[in-house]
């Protein structure tokens, strides 16, 4: 011991012989005579490195709380496993770089770059009862429980991400997307062989995001993992914004026809309170686009990714009431059935042909102009089994007198009114009412005498 003492002190004296600095040399030399004096007794403390906690692993430890011994076990003890029910998950609810005091850490609970910029550390808002919640998860670790779900956020089968809703993508710079929302169309699993690694599997996500108010983006996202596949593509949809215009915002301009690949999509405008009667995909588009009413029939193969670009293809080709006009160089006239047929000009051209200017192997049918000449395939509709049976003859007899009833009433409130015959002007008394359903009379008490 004295021996090392004595080599540190040569070690101190040398060091103090190569400062260069007069003033501290005589400093460091007045300290090193006092401490030279001064008795070095090197005392060594017992420390511990490791605890009987941390050898052991977790199981080894519940099972000396939770474990019977084989006298208790012959008298009958934990037969029932009433102590196997004691041990608690404590890793339940816990995740990385998540405790009391949120955090976001690049590359452990958040991206690394977003955008072009990178991700710095910041503190996150802190949760409520966040002990209280953790605690309640492990408690509720050993039941089991299935969470539940609302049913518009399931999505399309409740067992994989298809038509589920995942949030707005994320803010990037000064940029926020307030108002909105990214929907799953597709989440698969691929792999590619690798020379090195040999078949690696990667998580692909094809997503739609839009505003429901004419914005809409698509994108593909792949990864490792899931979670960050999903990440990718909502983030990079954000990113790929386009406008869809929309007819009285709530359908497409006119019917259409689209192909992208071998899918093929024959598009027609519905009026209001229609609905959309489609593809589910093509459903999920529309909604973030903001189109209400819609029937659209596919041909061909129904591949997500196919169909979703050969639906917002033909949604871009499409041309407004005006450019339609000035194409045909006619008047676009509109013949609603809820108006009666009345028409009504949508558009007009700048300048009008005349009917000595047009061919007459020009097709004049508007439903022929817009598809391109093609034709939907339809299945033939064939009359009704009963139609050929003898009471439907018996039926059609019955029902003769009253075939031209609705608009014959129609008829005499436009002319009069009112609903009247020949006979009511000379007998008020016969004037036809209307039917309705009579009340019953409360019956009369009668008071006593």
């Amino acid at each position: 011991m004295a021996f090392r003492i004595l080599r540190f002190c040569g070690q101190i004296n040398q060091s103090i012989n190569n400062i260069r600095s007069l003033e501290i040399r005589k400093m460091c030399t007045g300290l090193k005579s006092v401490q030279l004096l001064c008795p070095q007794i090197p005392i060594k403390y017992n420390q511990r490195k490791s605890s009987f906690f941390q050898s052991k692993s977790g199981e080894e430890l519940w099972k000396s709380v939770t474990s019977v011994s084989n006298a208790g076990r012959r008298r009958g003890r934990g037969k029932r496993g009433s102590l196997s029910k004691l041990r608690k998950n404590l890793n339940l609810g816990q995740r990385i770089g998540f405790g009391k005091k949120r955090m976001l850490w690049p590359g452990l609970t958040g991206p690394v770059v977003q955008g072009k910029s990178l991700v710095s550390q910041q503190r996150l808002p802190d949760l409520e009862d966040f002990e209280k919640k953790i605690i309640e998860i492990r408690d509720a670790g050993n039941k089991f429980k299935r969470t539940k779900v609302h049913p518009l956020d399931r999505g399309w089968t409740s067992a994989k991400m298809g038509g589920r809703k995942i949030g707005p993508p994320d803010a990037d710079n000064d940029e926020s997307f307030e108002g909105f929302e990214t929907i799953v169309l597709e989440s698969k699993i691929t792999g590619h062989m690798t020379g090195n690694m040999g078949r690696v599997r990667t998580f692909s996500c094809f997503v739609v995001t839009g505003n429901g108010n004419g914005l809409v983006g698509i994108a593909l996202g792949k990864s490792t993992d899931s979670q960050a596949a999903i990440r990718n593509a909502r983030n990079s949809a954000g990113k790929k914004l386009f406008y869809i215009h929309r007819y009285n915002e709530h359908t497409v301009f006119h019917d259409f026809f689209t192909q992208f690949s071998t899918c093929k999509i024959y598009v027609k405008q519905k009026p209001p309170g229609y609905g959309l009667v489609c593809h589910r995909a093509i459903k999920a588009i529309c909604q973030m686009i903001g189109i209400k009413d819609l029937h659209a029939k596919i041909e061909g193969t129904t591949n997500t990714q196919s169909l979703t670009k050969s639906f917002l293809i033909g949604l871009l080709q499409q041309k407004n009431h005006q450019q339609l006009a000035e194409e045909k160089k006619l008047h676009l006239v509109e013949l609603n059935r809820n108006l009666g047929y009345f028409p009504k000009v949508v558009a007009s051209p700048s300048v009008i042909r005349t009917e000595k200017e047009i061919p007459s192997t020009e097709p004049m049918d508007f439903t022929q102009f817009v598809m391109g000449g093609r034709l939907k395939l339809e299945r033939k509709k064939y009359p009704p089994f009963y139609m050929n049976e003898p009471g439907w003859y018996f039926h059609l007899m019955k029902q003769e007198k009253l075939r031209n009833m609705d608009d014959v009433r129609i008829q005499l409130r436009a002319e009069y009114g009112e609903i009247k015959t020949f006979m009511t002007d000379k007998y008020p008394e016969a004037r036809p009412q209307n039917w309705c359903k009579k009340k019953e009379e409360e019956p009369v008490e009668e008071e006593e005498d």
